[in-house]
């Protein structure tokens, strides 16, 4: 069975930092596009950052460029998302998912995770 299990997420001050992780499970993903997205009630899911299957190029989306950092290791099947300078419009549900492009949209994105919550404190 694939899985995609976030973790790392929780409470934080504004301006402070978390790292999310994202492992993978029962088959390889190092092939495979890797992207974090979020979502606020009410909002449509938006795409935050995607990362190559080799981790040679990257997207961040304008309102988290600069302060947030996607890398991944293929051999762990694992892929990361730190978060610097949080802000309080951060807070959201956020997703790692696979894909076949890491410039695609979300209907590109095959496999999801359940999410885990974000909530950056003012």
């Amino acid at each position: 069975q694939v899985q995609l299990v976030e973790s790392g997420g929780g409470l934080v001050q504004a301006g402070g930092s978390l790292r999310l992780s994202c492992a993978a499970s029962g088959r390889s993903f190092s092939w495979s596009a890797m992207g974090w997205f979020r979502q606020v009630p009410g909002k449509e899911r938006e795409k935050v950052a995607a990362i190559s299957w080799n981790g040679g190029a990257t997207y961040y989306a304008d309102s988290v460029k600069g302060r947030f950092t996607i890398s991944r290791v293929n051999a762990k099947n694992t892929v990361y998302l730190q978060m610097n300078s949080l802000k309080p419009e951060d807070t959201a549900v956020y997703y790692c998912a696979a894909g076949e492009r890491y410039l695609g949209s979300i209907d590109d994105y095959d496999y999801w995770g359940q999410g885990t919550q974000v909530t950056v404190s003012s």
